[in-house]
């Protein structure tokens, strides 16, 4: 587990093997003013990283990342319990 992603308004985590290699699936969205988060697995997990390669190649700033996630919103159906 690496935390990928963190700004004021989300936390991006990415799952990979003991390896060191990502799996079929591996991200989870944390959504920190909902307290939501949402996890992304098999083909929408490969989606997700592809569009996050389209974005990253643009030099974004925070605000347009947030943004980005911020699609993913009505997905986010898990509440977000901290341990």
């Amino acid at each position: 587990m690496q935390m990928i992603y963190n700004s004021p308004n989300y936390c991006v985590v990415e799952f990979r093997s003991a390896e060191g290699e990502p799996f079929a699936g591996g991200y989870e969205i944390m959504d920190k003013s909902s307290r939501r988060e949402i996890f992304l697995g098999g083909d929408l997990a490969d989606k997700f990283r592809f569009d996050v390669s389209q974005l990253i190649a643009s030099e974004p700033s925070v605000e347009e990342v947030d943004d980005f996630l911020s699609n993913f919103e009505g997905l986010m159906q898990q509440p977000l319990v901290l341990h």
